[in-house]
């Protein structure tokens, strides 16, 4: 069985106001498809209540960077009372959604993913010792790409909920989000 180990632990990011979902979702598939990641989506699950619409979406794109290790991002975006609006810019027409979304993020390295280092106790021991010794400053360098990879869709979808609040004008502290 492969080893996973965590590298990023929780990395969230909340937003309350005004986005486009279709953008959003958009944004997220073309920065995973840019940087070379094959999206695995584990649940996609929409549900219509009095509020407004639920809808839930689990992530799993993952990387092969060797034939040894691979990267894995979990992306969890939930987003609680999504209502259409319409948006009235420069004398036109726009149709937005208002909700809250909260998204988090877990980033782990998959070592002997494809389960060649498990078939006998004594290659078990073997990868152990390699992992150990032989293996760690290149263990280190990936988990250090893995944590940028991250960084940098946190940053890159913080910026794109911050291009809405900004551009209608719906400036919100952190500490008035509630989850």
């Amino acid at each position: 069985m492969s080893e996973r180990r965590l590298v990023i632990d929780h990395m969230t990011l909340a937003y309350d106001g005004l986005f486009d979902v279709h953008e959003l979702y958009a944004l997220v598939n073309q920065w995973l498809k840019d940087k070379g990641f094959d999206l695995r989506e584990q649940r996609n699950q929409e549900h219509v209540r009095s509020g407004g619409k639920f809808i839930e979406v689990e992530m799993l794109p993952w990387k092969k960077i060797t034939d040894y290790a691979r990267h894995v991002i979990r992306l969890n975006i939930r987003i609680l009372n999504l209502k259409d609006t319409v948006v009235e810019e420069d004398g036109k027409r726009v149709n937005l959604n208002k909700g809250t979304v909260k998204i988090v993020l877990d980033g782990y390295l998959d070592s002997d993913y494809e389960d060649r280092w498990e078939s006998k106790p004594f290659y078990f021991f073997i990868r152990t010792l390699f992992d150990k010794f032989v293996y760690r400053t290149y263990s280190t360098q990936y988990e250090e790409l893995l944590v940028e990879n991250c960084l940098q869709l946190h940053s890159t979808i913080k910026a794109f909920l911050n291009l809405y609040q900004y551009e209608y004008g719906v400036m919100r502290r952190p500490e008035q989000l509630k989850m």
